[in-house]
């Protein structure tokens, strides 16, 4: 929002007043000299205009002295002193010095403002009318570079040559210190969207050396550049500054706030940095600022001066923050309020209530908290805007009462709750209503009469409203756009019931427990017949609405439905074949009916559905393409790639697809995701799509052989590879280190051999690494010369024919693993900018508590450390105590030796920790008892000894975690210690006692099974879930048991 003195209004103002600027508009017939009147004929004649849009240049009368003329003014010897054919739609005729124009020499006050001298250069000639004490130029089309004949015009008081429209003038040659060093009478300079193309010093120096009157600054947009030179200090009368949209990329000019008489002050979009002063709020003259849109700018708010001249503050998308106070209440004039996207906090100052004059209010994208003030009573307020910050409470009606002007409420993206209140529905002006992502609840009250009401737009998405959808909705007739989304509301409802909003542009009803009908017989087209977006995900909807000749929709969501068959070949026609949007997934859909012919969509989402037959070819225009999920089963298309040219997404992940991956592929060069995982796809990967521009690619869970390709190029954009899964062989290629994006690299579960790629340390963005399941070999002592993974979280190298010790330096140098991470929790994902808002979630395989797990999402806090299955020798370094963050720590089946060290007390968030299958000695740790989120500890199979430490998390671990070490003792063994400490003798023999009786137990439950079989065992599992829950989970115990007593005798 800009609030600008126009230059054309300025001059009306001047021709109005009776200062020496100003020309009496009180004319006496007669006066006109006819040499005077002559040159004006003549210039009208030479003048091309559009003579429609003319309001002046019509009207000249050749029988009127010419003193009369619309736009004409003559001083008392009936000389023309002043001329305004501003807004004339004049486009050419005034064509150098010889142009009658520059004849009329006796001219104080010219304006050619809003005329089209398109493409046409200012001409020389204005040098002549050295009289000028007034001269508007702005927007009137002229280009090229001023003349230097203006720097005559030295009696110029007022020069506007603003050039917001066309943006083609230039001063280099005169430049701003040439043409301005002898105006010095000058108090008011527009050279808007004049390319000055100055530095600081330069322009700054050469207005304070020679415009020692200057009251308005006016150089938006100019080209200009910081630092400020402070000597612009000296221009004491300045009472406006405007300066928008420059690149100043400097700190803000504290002596800004010196000047006495400032006004106006609008440096908006300009690179600032810095702090503002505070004072500058305090200058009691000010009644506008705007700062907005420095994005690097801070500051804070002052206690604000009683009875302040301020109307306008606009700081929005700038970093001032700290809580407005009280006193802004005292700021009577103040009527546009815009601080959003700033980091304002605390509560919104209740004081607001006594601007009595405010217009415009936007506090959205903030952190106030607490709850909304009252704005009863402000009649003239037309915007509320509240949008995305920490406010909690109620909204009662009595808030609400009285705003007779306001147009626009948006409470969007907060914390409110409680029931709505109907107030809202019947603001006598009320167009825009935005509740969305709040705890609002309740029934929504359905007690008035809607049918007059303005309402066009009503978000109430993302709340907890309940009960059926109130009927005074279905008579909202200026409704434009209607969400309902994500609430609670239930019943069944009719398309029909909203026939009456034929103005409907968009329908949401989509996440609530609504039973949605369609008609049979009624097209959608004929309800809503401006229908542009319709979203009914998830509304229990059993057949397809009827949605042909709808030609103006555009976004269709019907996913999490209930629809089944065939996907009508007319769905592609819907829109014209421009419906840029289809949601179609978590269908029972089992083939698209033939024939079909793909339309000019962009979102084309047809996956978790049952569709088979040949996989569809996309249409060319397709942004995203996801069929995944579905049980295609034949090759892809040879040519598949050719029609992907203008994809970012593509999967078609969990299908049942052959052959070979098609090198077209390669020829989809926007693609930023591909995942073809958990098919069969066979033989190479196509060296090519390394090359491509990628920043996904999933080839998980299929029959790829052969190497990886060596063909990482040096502009790789991979953030996510994963070929897990597969049977790839040979190293992994090292032009991979080219991928310095990388975050995410599973290459688990293939045959691959060689060293540990010590060079994957220069990925520095690496959070997930896995390489388990493989044959790599050798050591990994280059992982303790200084490893460069600061964000690294998972590590997964289980599984292959690693050996040497653990590198000291190795835990020391995981810097996400080392401290705990503060910030929003999230999960690992890409993310690419499209209309749409596409995001791909990354996932992973890793094996946590003793089980492998998939996890489908991968939290930005969850770190786990797996080195198990390998032949790892020597000590576990004490500095494994430094993973303070730490979740999951794997050591098992190797060959570690030495003590537990104390210091993995130090890893206060362990959930699970597995050093089973080694070595170790001594005695468990008592620091152990003290990690409190210890859920899984498997210790079994070393030689530790001693008394197993108390403690309340360690009296929840069974007796298996501690099984194959003869030397401890203590619960939940069956083996009690002596004083020093060290198991009683006669507990070996009572253990094999129990253990046998355990054994003879389970021989005469199995045989109990078989006889009482049916009746007890057969027919509970078959008709009690919860029976057979139990069931399971007991004889998976009973069958852990044998396997464990079996895997006992054979290493003993």
């Amino acid at each position: 929002m800009r609030f600008q003195m126009f230059p054309s209004v300025l001059f009306i103002l001047l021709f109005f007043s009776n200062s020496d600027l100003g020309i009496n508009l009180t004319f006496v017939s007669g006066q006109c000299l006819q040499g005077q009147k002559e040159l004006l004929l003549e210039l009208r004649n030479n003048l091309t205009y559009d003579s429609s849009f003319s309001t002046k240049l019509v009207q000249w009368d050749e029988s009127i002295d010419c003193c009369r003329w619309a736009g004409v003014k003559c001083d008392t010897r009936g000389r023309v002193s002043g001329l305004d054919l501003s807004g004339e739609a004049i486009s050419d005729g005034i064509n150098g010095v010889s142009s009658s124009l520059f004849r009329l020499v006796f001219l104080k006050n010219l304006s050619l403002a809003q005329n089209s001298f398109s493409s046409i250069d200012l001409p020389f000639g204005f040098g002549k009318l050295t009289e000028l004490s007034y001269l508007n130029l702005s927007n009137s089309g002229f280009s090229g570079q001023i003349p230097l004949d203006f720097s005559s015009l030295t009696r110029l008081v007022v020069l506007d040559l603003t050039n917001t429209i066309y943006s083609s003038l230039t001063l280099e040659n005169p430049d701003l210190e040439r043409l301005i060093r002898n105006f010095t009478r000058l108090r008011e300079i527009y050279l808007d969207g004049v390319n000055i193309s100055a530095s600081g010093n330069e322009w700054c120096n050469a207005i304070s050396s020679s415009l020692h009157n200057l009251r308005v600054l006016s150089l938006s947009n100019a080209y200009l550049t910081g630092p400020f030179n402070s000597s612009l200090v000296k221009l004491r009368s300045l009472s406006v500054i405007r300066l928008d949209g420059n690149t100043f990329s400097s700190p803000f000019p504290e002596f800004f706030a010196e000047f006495p008489s400032l006004r106006v002050l609008t440096i908006s979009s300009c690179n600032l940095s810095g702090v503002v002063p505070a004072k500058l709020f305090q200058v009691k003259s000010l009644e506008t600022v705007d700062l907005s849109g420095n994005r690097d700018l801070e500051g804070s708010f002052p206690e604000f001066p009683l009875n302040g001249s301020l109307q306008n503050l606009l700081l929005s998308y700038t970093k001032f923050s700290g809580n407005v106070s009280e006193s802004i209440g005292s700021l009577r004039m103040l009527s546009n309020i815009d601080l959003r996207a700033c980091s304002f906090s605390g509560p919104i100052p209740s004081s607001i209530k006594n601007l009595t004059q405010l217009v415009y209010l936007d506090l959205s994208i903030n952190q106030f908290v607490g709850s909304v003030p009252s704005f009863a009573f402000l009649k003239n307020l037309t915007v509320i805007n509240l949008r995305s910050n920490r406010l909690t409470g109620h909204i009662p009606d009595n808030l609400w009462e009285g705003l007779e002007q306001l147009d626009f409420l948006d409470l969007s993206e907060n914390s409110l709750q409680g029931e709505l209140p109907a107030s809202l529905f019947v603001l006598p002006s009320i167009k825009v209503l935005d509740l969305n992502n709040n705890s609002f609840s309740g029934v929504i009250r359905d007690s008035f009469d809607s049918s007059s009401s303005p309402l066009e737009v009503l978000e109430l998405n993302v709340n907890n409203f309940e009960g059926p959808i109130p009927r005074f909705l279905f008579e909202l007739q200026n409704l434009s756009s209607l969400s309902l989304s994500a609430n609670k509301f239930n019943g069944s409802v009719q398309l029909t019931d909203f026939q009456k909003l034929t103005n409907l542009v968009s329908l949401d009803l989509s996440y609530n427990h609504l039973s949605v009908h369609v008609s049979e017989t009624a097209p959608v087209s004929s309800l809503f017949p401006r229908l542009g977006t319709l979203m009914l995900a998830s509304c229990n909807l059993q057949k397809f609405p009827l949605l042909r000749n709808l030609s103006s929709l555009m976004m269709l969501d019907l996913s999490e439905n209930q629809l089944h068959g065939e996907i009508p070949n007319w769905l592609w026609e819907v829109g014209d074949g421009f419906l840029r949007f289809l949601n179609i997934s978590h269908n029972q859909f089992s083939h698209l009916q033939e024939p079909y012919t793909f339309g000019n969509h962009h979102y084309l989402d047809l996956h978790s559905n049952m569709l088979r037959g040949e996989i569809p070819v996309p249409p060319p225009t397709a942004v995203f393409v996801d069929m995944s999920s579905n049980n295609f089963s034949s090759p892809l298309p040879a040519n598949i790639g050719d029609s992907l040219t203008s994809a970012f997404f593509f999967s078609l992940a969990n299908n049942k697809i052959v052959g070979t991956v098609p090198p077209s592929l390669c020829n989809a060069t926007r693609l930023q995701v591909l995942d073809l995982s958990n098919n069969t796809f066979h033989d190479r990967i196509p060296s090519c799509l390394f090359e491509n521009t990628l920043g996904v690619l999933n080839l998980r869970r299929n029959n790829l052989s052969g190497d990886i390709p060596d063909t990482f190029p040096v502009s790789c954009g991979l953030k996510t590879l994963d070929l897990s899964l597969n049977v790839l062989q040979g190293e992994v290629p090292h032009s991979l280190v080219r991928c310095t994006e990388m975050e995410v690299l599973n290459l688990g579960n293939n045959d691959l051999t060689g060293n540990f790629p010590c060079w994957l340390k220069n990925l520095t963005r690496l959070r997930v690494l896995v390489l388990s399941n493989n044959k790599f070999h050798g050591n990994i002592s280059c992982l303790g010369d200084g490893i460069t993974w600061p964000n690294l979280q998972i590590i997964d190298i289980a599984s292959n024919e690693f050996n040497g010790v653990l590198p000291e330096n190795l835990f020391k140098d995981l810097k996400a693993l080392t401290v705990n991470e503060d910030g929003r929790l999230d999960h690992l994902n890409f993310v690419f900018a499209t209309v749409f808002h596409i995001y791909y979630q990354d996932s992973v395989t890793l094996i946590l508590k003793g089980q492998g797990v998939e996890m489908g999402k991968i939290l930005n806090i969850f770190t786990s450390l797996d080195f198990s299955n390998n032949h790892f020798q020597g000590i576990i370094p004490e500095t494994i105590g430094e993973l303070k963050s730490l979740y999951v720590l794997n050591l098992s089946h190797n060959a570690l030796s030495g003590h537990i060290p104390g210091s993995i007390g130090n890893l206060e968030e362990l959930e699970s920790l597995d050093l089973s299958f080694n070595n170790l000695g001594g005695e468990i740790p008592q620091q152990l008892a003290s990690l409190t989120f210890l859920s899984f500890l498997n210790l079994s199979y070393n030689n530790l000894v001693g008394r197993i430490p108390q403690g309340s998390q360690m009296q929840t671990f069974p007796g298996s975690s501690f099984l194959g070490n003869d030397g401890l003792c203590g619960f939940p063994l069956n083996k009690t210690c002596t004083d020093s400490g060290s198991p009683r003798s006669s507990s070996s023999s009572s253990e094999e006692d129990q253990n046998s009786t355990m054994e003879h137990g389970i021989y005469v439950s199995v045989a109990l099974g078989f006889v009482v079989g049916v009746g007890v065992i057969f027919w509970p599992l078959v008709f009690s879930k919860r029976w057979r829950r139990c069931y399971n989970e007991n004889i998976n115990k009973v069958v852990f048991l044998v396997l464990r007593r079996q895997l006992e005798n054979e290493d003993w």
